[in-house]
């Protein structure tokens, strides 16, 4: 048996439909690599029967570990509490809905015996059936790939396989806006991909509503670029510009024309432009100071209720 010992970290949230399949999965798998393994449920406080579930799993293998929130803290937090509790070498992140076939955690570790420092999965394609959400990612990741200061791949999520080393330097980043896997972009490393095909979610509803993934597209936007504070720039240099043209063209018609127009549709159109352009300004600034603010709290990144595992 190989001595090196693989994590396995999943983020549960209200998914007792998949964890069995999922468990049955990634234990095949890991008989196929024949390693010493834990297996870590990171419960982001589920309302189901998600938790009951997993300690069932716990009482009949040593190797499940779980990690239960006393509320509901955010997929990101719960894939950062199974960073910090598990021992591997070699350290998997994958979610509990079957979209990332477990299969492929074969092909990462193959990978990294090559001697790739992370290996994350790339989606070849995805089966998922809602349209908006597809132009949604693409787009999103357009945007980030042309602002982002880091090289975030493209089609990627939080499924990969990672090195000790790069665990424990991903630990020591405690920003409380998490976005991994613009993260381990950021850290470098020797890092590569397999392609794979992405699955329809086995079964229950999505944990991702159209606001958390709002909020983690604007988490990782502001983690990883300044470009919206200079878009903020740019906006106010041009409404500076065009107030200047406006008010030497009032100057010149009040001295010098004859007849002076008088009415309040450019007026409104001035005011309501340069108005909005500030308010939009003032919240693109304001993101970036709600942020400082949250950092500088020092608040913990999340709250155990209890876990059958040791720090």
């Amino acid at each position: 048996m190989n001595e090196s010992l693989i994590s396995i970290i999943v983020p549960i949230f209200n998914e007792e439909l998949n964890i069995q399949a999922l468990y049955s999965r990634i234990k095949n798998v890991l008989e196929k690599i024949d390693s010493k393994h834990e297996i870590i449920f990171v419960n982001d406080h589920s309302k189901d029967k998600s938790l009951d579930i997993i300690k069932d799993l716990a009482k009949n293998d040593i190797a499940v570990n779980y990690i239960d929130f006393s509320r509901n803290f955010g997929h990101q937090i719960a894939v950062s509490a199974g960073l910090e509790y598990c021992s591997g070498d070699y350290v998997t992140i994958i979610d509990a809905d079957l979209q990332d076939p477990p299969e492929l955690i074969l092909n990462m570790y193959e990978k990294i015996k090559e001697g790739f420092d992370v290996v994350y999965a790339k989606r070849r394609s995805r089966k998922d059936r809602n349209v908006v959400k597809k132009v949604s990612y693409k787009l999103f990741y357009k945007i980030l790939a042309a602002i982002s200061q880091v090289k975030i791949p493209l089609d990627t999520g939080d499924f990969r396989m990672m090195k000790k080393n790069v665990v424990h330097e991903l630990v020591l980043m405690q920003e409380s806006n998490k976005f991994l896997r613009g993260q381990i972009a950021w850290l470098g490393f020797n890092q590569t991909y397999v392609e794979y095909d992405r699955d329809e979610r086995a079964a229950g509803e999505p944990g991702y509503t159209y606001y958390k993934l709002f909020k983690l597209a604007l988490d990782g936007l502001i983690s990883f670029s300044n470009m919206p504070l200079r878009i903020a720039t740019i906006m106010g240099f041009f409404v500076f510009i065009l107030s200047l043209i406006l008010i030497f063209y009032t100057l010149y018609s009040y001295f010098f024309n004859a007849y002076t127009p008088q009415g309040w549709a450019s007026l409104m159109i001035s005011v309501l432009f340069i108005g909005g352009i500030q308010l939009l300004t003032i919240g693109i600034i304001g993101e970036y100071i709600g942020r400082i603010q949250t950092e500088v709290r020092k608040r913990p990144l999340y709250v155990l209720r209890e876990t059958n595992m040791k720090k």
